[in-house]
C-alpha cells in the first residue's frame, strides 16, 4: 500500500470513527416519544408525538448532570395545560404549558450525577392532550416502573384532582383546570404507599347513568373511547395494562340536583344499579381476572349517603352472583367529609386523608388471593 493509499484508509477510518460517535451522542443524548414508556391514557399522533390523555398518566426518565428538557406543547393556540413532575422520587411542582410556546421545559436538579424525573399530565382528558416531541439530556434513558400491580382508579371529578390546588390560582379564579392535581389525587397517593403502579379512568361531572347537569354521555358510554369523548371514533386498547385492581367511585354526580339550568329529575334507584350493574360487567369484559372494588363518596351525605350505599350492595350482591368463581366485588363507604377545596371538592391535604382512609382496604385487596 503506498504512502497515499495509507493515508486515505486512516482519513476513512477517523471518518467513520466520528460519524460513529455522533450516532452515539444523538442516541444518549436525545428520546424519541416512541422510546418513552408511560402509564395511563396516550397514543402517538400522526406526526409521531406522544399524547398525553388522561389525568396523571406519566412518564420517566434518567440523565445525568444538572438539567433535562422536555419538549411539549399542546393543540391550542390560545389555551394553557399542565405538568407536574418528580425528581429524584421527590415532587417538585406543576409546569404551565402556554398554547403558543416554543420554548422547552428545563428540568434542573441541584447536583450533577445521575438523577431520575417522573412527568405526570396535572389535568384530566377534557382538558385535551399534551403533546411530548421528545426529551433531552445527557446519557439520557427511558424508566420503565418495577413490577408491581397496576390499580385502575375510575370516577370522577374527584378522582381527578380536580379543583384540588388553588395554591397558584385562586379559586374562582382562571380556568376550571388551572387547580387540577391529579399527581395529589387519593388514587396516585395510595399507589405510592402501596408501591403500586396506577392509572386513572377518571372525567368531571361524570355518572352511571346521568351526569351533574345532564342524562349523558355517562361513563358506561365513553369508557372505552381512548380519551373518554363520547364523538371519537378512536378506542383504547386494554391490552396495554392489565390491573389487578380496578376501582370505582361513581354516584356523586348522579345524586347531584344539576345546574337548576336543565331539568333534573328525582334519584331513580332502579336505573343507578341497573346502570351500574352493566358497567361493572363491562370492565369485568376487559379484565376478567381484576378484583372490582366500589367505593361511595365522602361527598354525599345524609339520606344520599345511606341510599348510595344500598345501591352498591345491591350492585354487589347482584354481581357476586353473576360471577360466582370470582373474587366477591369489595366495598368501601368512605367517612362523611367537608371538603376545602374548589366548588366543594377536596383539596389536597383532603385527598391526603382519603388515601389514608383507603389505603389499609387496597392493601388487603392487593394481597388477598383468590378465593
Amino acid at each position: 500500500m503506498t504512502f497515499k493509499h495509507t493515508c486515505l484508509a486512516a482519513a476513512l477510518c477517523l471518518l467513520s470513527f466520528g460519524c460513529s460517535h455522533t450516532k452515539n451522542t444523538l442516541t444518549t443524548n436525545e428520546l424519541t416519544a416512541k422510546a418513552l414508556q408511560p402509564y395511563g391514557r396516550y397514543f402517538l399522533n400522526n406526526a409521531q408525538q406522544l399524547e398525553l390523555v388522561s389525568s396523571a398518566v406519566h412518564f420517566g426518565y434518567s440523565f445525568e448532570g444538572n438539567e433535562s428538557q422536555v419538549i411539549a406543547s399542546i393543540p391550542d393556540a390560545n389555551g394553557h395545560n399542565y405538568l407536574q413532575y418528580e425528581l429524584d422520587g421527590v415532587y417538585q411542582e406543576r409546569v404551565r404549558i402556554p398554547g403558543n410556546t416554543k420554548e422547552p421545559i428545563v428540568i434542573k436538579a441541584p447536583t450533577a450525577g445521575k438523577h431520575t424525573v417522573w412527568i405526570y399530565k396535572a389535568t384530566e382528558a377534557h382538558t385535551g392532550p399534551i403533546a411530548i416531541e421528545r426529551v433531552t439530556g445527557n446519557n439520557i434513558q427511558p424508566l420503565q416502573k418495577p413490577e408491581a400491580p397496576i390499580i385502575e382508579f375510575i370516577g370522577n371529578s374527584i378522582t381527578c384532582g380536580a379543583a384540588a390546588d388553588p395554591s397558584e390560582v385562586p379559586c374562582g379564579t382562571g380556568d376550571y383546570h388551572d387547580q387540577h392535581n391529579a399527581y395529589m389525587a387519593y388514587g396516585p397517593r395510595v399507589a405510592r404507599a402501596l408501591n403500586s403502579k396506577f392509572v386513572l379512568s377518571s372525567v368531571s361531572g361524570i355518572g352511571i347513568y346521568r351526569n351533574w347537569n345532564s342524562n349523558g354521555p355517562t361513563m358506561p358510554e365513553i369508557y372505552e373511547k381512548v380519551n373518554f369523548q363520547a364523538n371519537n371514533p378512536q378506542l383504547w386498547n386494554f391490552s396495554t395494562f392489565t390491573p389487578q385492581v380496578v376501582s370505582i367511585a361513581l354516584g356523586t354526580n348522579d345524586f347531584s340536583n344539576g345546574d337548576g339550568k336543565s331539568e333534573r329529575l328525582p334519584f331513580d334507584s332502579a336505573s343507578f344499579v341497573s346502570n351500574y350493574i352493566n358497567f361493572v360487567k363491562q370492565v369485568k369484559a376487559k379484565y376478567p381476572a381484576a378484583q372490582i372494588a366500589l367505593l361511595s363518596s365522602p361527598m354525599t351525605g345524609g339520606d344520599s349517603r345511606t341510599t348510595l350505599q344500598n345501591c352498591l350492595t345491591a350492585v354487589k350482591r347482584e354481581v357476586d352472583q353473576l360471577y360466582p368463581s370470582d373474587k366477591p366485588v369489595a366495598l368501601h363507604f368512605f367517612q362523611p367529609m367537608q371538603a376545602r377545596g374548589c366548588t366543594g371538592h377536596p383539596n389536597v391535604e383532603d385527598h391526603a386523608v382519603l388515601a389514608a382512609e383507603l389505603t389499609p382496604f387496597f392493601q388487603k385487596l392487593l394481597t388477598t388471593p383468590k378465593n
